[in-house]
């Protein structure tokens, strides 16, 4: 027969013999001074981009020159670079913590599995030691003195057993916890990781533009001033056209098909938002901008190369480039998107176009990279709100009688009834 007190003697051996081992690799020690150099790294890091970000809000208050449009573009390109250096020390610090979880959780598991296998031995050999009555162990004990003592240590283990089963159910409930604190990690890390992608993109659409400003004035500022001038006599040009287009088209709105005005219908295109022109009768049209007719979307300010995103789900229905025709001066790169609510939305001068037609798209996709294509007097994002029904993609000539170098270009046009205020929606 088993004795109680050889049993449990046994429980406390395997509480030894089980214990948690260590987990190779990197100690914890060393992989909370990596994070923490990490960090050190991503504060100066963020110092430069703050700083960066002061000289550019200079830069951008100085009269337009070839040297101030470049010296923007490098400052640009030196504060993207510093940010996608952040984000990629942000990804590195985030895989040191999931590092930190994975090793917790290896511990963890095996405490958990160890403990199960020393208590399921300790309850086997408890079972054998209780196959016979307390009166037989009684009756054929040489030691009745033994028996109560066996009997004793079998309370103890019992108690012991209880509390190693209150133990196990604990560390199950921390694993738990340790797992949900991994799998949010991992789904920030994923974040950052698109967030990389779409500065990388920037970083391009930005160095593009740069050597396509070079290119085109021959880094001379007469050339840069002359374009200037002939940019603007063709934009007075083509919004006069698309002015009487938009006076002739005829559409009745059905107000019962749009989505009525509301705050955070939409969507901000842009993370960061700095608003530099209103929708309507502003004072830069007031003075003559858009031939007095007031300004059909607002402008938000914004570097070249900033990610811009769908503001709602819906369709690409079409996306265009009004550069493409040699003098045409107007939305430069263009998306529009369709929604189910009534509404469209358009995106103009971008440096970078990322959607096509006929794409599905969701709220916060990337659909291009702000620009200063077409007519800008600078690097901005124009976005626009239409009533979707009223609102088509033509050829500006296949609607009007007045020849302008924009005839040939392809873009969204609807009667001035269809254009709506985005502050309305956003």
């Amino acid at each position: 027969m088993i004795k109680r007190t050889e049993i449990f003697a046994t429980f406390i051996t395997l509480a030894v013999i089980f214990s948690p081992i260590a987990v190779m690799g990197d100690t914890a020690e060393e992989i909370q001074q990596q994070i923490s150099e990490q960090n050190r790294e991503i504060e100066q890091l963020n110092a430069e981009i703050a700083q960066y970000e002061a000289q550019l809000a200079s830069a951008s208050s100085k009269k337009q020159t070839l040297q101030n449009t470049v010296d923007q573009l490098n400052l640009s390109l030196k504060k993207l670079t510093a940010s996608i250096s952040a984000t990629k020390k942000r990804i590195a610090t985030t895989e040191l913590e999931i590092k930190q979880l994975s090793q917790g959780i290896a511990l963890k598991e095996h405490s958990i599995a160890n403990n199960k296998k020393g208590l399921a031995e300790t309850i086997r050999r408890l079972s054998e030691s209780e196959t016979e009555s307390l009166a037989i162990q009684i009756l054929s004990a040489t030691d009745v003195g033994g028996v109560w003592a066996d009997i004793d240590s079998s309370a103890r283990i019992r108690e012991a057993i209880s509390e190693d089963i209150s133990e196990l159910a604990k560390q199950k409930q921390s694993l738990t916890q340790t797992k949900t604190t991994a799998e949010s990690k991992r789904a920030d890390l994923v974040k950052q990781q698109k967030t990389l992608v779409a500065q990388q993109g920037s970083l391009s659409a930005t160095k593009k533009a740069q050597s396509e400003l070079l290119a085109q004035t021959k880094s001379q500022e007469s050339n840069f001033q002359a374009i200037l001038a002939q940019k603007q006599a063709a934009k007075t040009v083509f919004e006069n056209a698309l002015q009487d287009l938009q006076s002739k088209l005829q559409y009745t709105i059905d107000p019962s098909k749009i989505t009525p005005a509301g705050k955070g219908i939409l969507n901000w295109p842009l993370d960061k938002v700095r608003i530099t022109q209103k929708f309507g009768n502003t004072s830069f049209s007031l003075a003559g901008g858009y031939n007095g007719k007031g300004h059909n979307g607002i402008d938000i300010g914004a570097q070249i190369g900033m990610p811009v995103k769908a503001s709602l789900t819906g369709t690409v229905a079409g996306v265009g480039d009004t550069g493409l025709v040699k003098g045409c001066y107007s939305y430069g790169r263009w998306v529009l998107i369709k929604h189910d609510n009534g509404l469209a939305t358009l995106y103009a001068h971008l440096s970078e176009i990322n959607a096509y037609g006929g794409q599905s798209v969701g709220t916060g996709q990337l659909i291009g990279y702000s620009g200063q294509t077409g007519y800008a007097t600078g690097p901005h994002l124009h976005f626009g709100v239409y009533v979707s029904s009223a609102t088509q993609i033509m050829k500006l000539g296949d609607a009007t009688n007045k020849k302008t170098p924009c005839s040939g270009a392809l873009m969204p046009v609807a009667p001035l009834s269809g254009y709506l205020n985005p502050m309305d929606y956003l």
